[in-house]
């Protein structure tokens, strides 16, 4: 039975307390600003040990804009209010996925590192909360080089922060980013941000080069605990996830979607983020169809935190429904 331990996420029984243990509480209730709502969720996959820490969160004010095609934004407004969601912002968390089995410590992501912003930035001082110190780390899954996802593989002072870890990517994501110039001609994103996204990408590339091992779409890491599978499309060589431990099955999806809502009510629904969006689309399909027949535990890193649920199909559709939480 897979089981769910939540790290934080405590809920006290108003009824259970009496009056004055109330007002005690109360009292010694910390100033807001010096209180984080639950971030760090334990569980466990088969024998695995397994953690999400958030490392943050961040909108995109651009709302719908971000959102294509052009002519269906109507229906994706309709599909958001229904499910009082905004309609002028798209929310974005960031869920990193930390496993422990036998000798191995498997980060997949690293999210934003060193950042000067409050909201971002949580997943070191979460490993360290967990008993986890960064050179104890022996694998890193980097799914693509956006900078939410490749920055916290390095430290503020421009060394790599998992120093013992080989970090495993695609051979089509590590060649593509360190090109003279890629190429951005299918992507919808603003011309604007290219620039700056490459030169971070080569960046932490060259400073993680000695720790890089490319892997193939289908390898079998870390004796069979990680397969890296295709989600080609969000970025040339987007790689998802699948962690399979005694018996039982995580599939990790990374960012094949950046909403919860959007997405699954219609994998052609694309985000300006997608490299290529027509493959992107294919990616999602795909996947989805094979999550929902085989109605495997998945995991996200940009649905709502904790980011654990499964997918579910809704007639032509699909439907993203989260994991109960556990204690």
């Amino acid at each position: 039975m897979l089981k769910a331990l939540g790290l934080g996420a405590i809920a006290l029984g108003g009824s259970s307390l009496s009056q004055s243990t109330r007002l005690h509480a109360q009292s010694d209730r910390p100033e807001p600003n010096n209180v984080r709502n639950p971030w760090i969720y334990a569980f466990t996959i088969g024998d695995s040990e397994a953690w999400v820490i958030s490392d943050g969160h961040f909108s995109f004010n651009q709302g719908l804009d971000m959102m294509y095609p052009k002519n269906e934004r109507d229906e994706m407004k309709r599909t958001l209010e229904e499910n009082y969601e905004p309609t002028d912002t798209i929310p974005i968390y960031v869920n990193i996925l930390v496993i422990r089995k036998d000798s191995e410590i498997v980060v997949f992501d690293a999210g934003f590192g060193s950042v000067d912003n409050p909201d971002m930035g949580w997943f070191r001082e979460g490993l360290a909360t967990i008993g986890i110190h960064p050179s104890q780390v022996t694998a890193g899954f980097l799914s693509h080089a956006h900078g939410d996802h490749i920055d916290g593989f390095v430290n503020a002072d421009g060394k790599p922060l998992f120093p013992n870890a080989a970090i495993y990517t695609t051979p089509e994501e590590f060649s593509f980013w360190r090109q003279k110039d890629p190429d951005f001609s299918k992507s919808l994103r603003p011309p604007s941000w290219i620039p700056g996204m490459v030169r971070n990408a080569q960046e932490k590339f060259e400073i993680l080069a000695p720790q890089i091992q490319t892997v193939s779409v289908g390898t079998q890491a870390l004796s069979g605990l990680v397969t890296v599978e295709d989600g080609f499309g969000h970025t040339p060589g987007h790689s998802i996830f699948r962690i399979q431990s005694a018996g039982e099955s995580l599939l990790h999806i990374v960012d094949l979607v950046h909403n919860h809502l959007l997405m699954f009510r219609d994998p052609a629904w694309s985000i300006a983020l997608d490299h290529n969006p027509e493959l992107a689309v294919s990616a999602r399909r795909r996947v989805f169809a094979q999550a929902t027949e085989e109605r495997v535990r998945c995991f996200g890193f940009h649905v709502p935190w904790p980011g654990i649920g499964g997918i579910a199909a809704r007639n032509k559709a699909y439907a993203w429904i989260p994991e109960r939480l556990w204690w």
